[in-house]
């Protein structure tokens, strides 16, 4: 048991880190910076929290993809053996990945040209997309959570 110790905590840790931030972002720094920051400050704030927090949750994602991986033949010999649980887990971190993706992929660098052109109501719009995916993304992953935690039986 000692063996998945470290494997589990690190899969615990990066999960944290991931919703943990997006918890953070869009309940605490969001409305903080549309209390006291102008729309083109507000802006240029973003592209620079983007730019740490993704580094960061690219690090959460390569543990938990191995953490997982190696968890899940070390537990039950593969995908096919895994409880419910798991295979929702599995599921659930594959969307949001992909979520994940498709900010990072492709509304993160159309906020920058519009931040870098200072062209602030096409900013202003991407921003307030990559909020609704940072949303959806945040509710995939507090219930991903829950399921883990609780070991539901779905």
């Amino acid at each position: 048991m000692l063996a998945f110790a470290l494997p589990y905590t690190l899969h615990v840790l990066a999960a944290l880190v991931w919703v943990g931030g997006m918890f953070f972002a869009w309940l605490v720094l969001r409305p903080a910076t549309v209390a006291a920051l102008e729309g083109p400050a507000r802006l240029r704030l973003w592209v620079e929290v983007f730019r740490r927090f993704f580094a960061w949750v690219w690090l959460a994602v390569a543990i938990l993809a191995i953490s997982g991986i190696g968890m899940l033949h070390m537990r039950f010999s593969g995908f096919e053996t895994a409880p419910k649980y798991v295979q929702v887990m599995i599921g659930g971190g594959i969307a949001m990945f992909a979520l994940f993706m498709r900010i990072q992929a492709l509304l993160l660098p159309e906020l920058r040209a519009a931040v870098q052109v200072e062209d602030w109501p096409a900013g202003a719009a991407v921003l307030g997309r990559i909020r609704r995916m940072v949303g959806i993304n945040l509710l995939l992953g507090l219930v991903v959570v829950a399921v883990a935690s609780s070991r539901l039986m779905i």
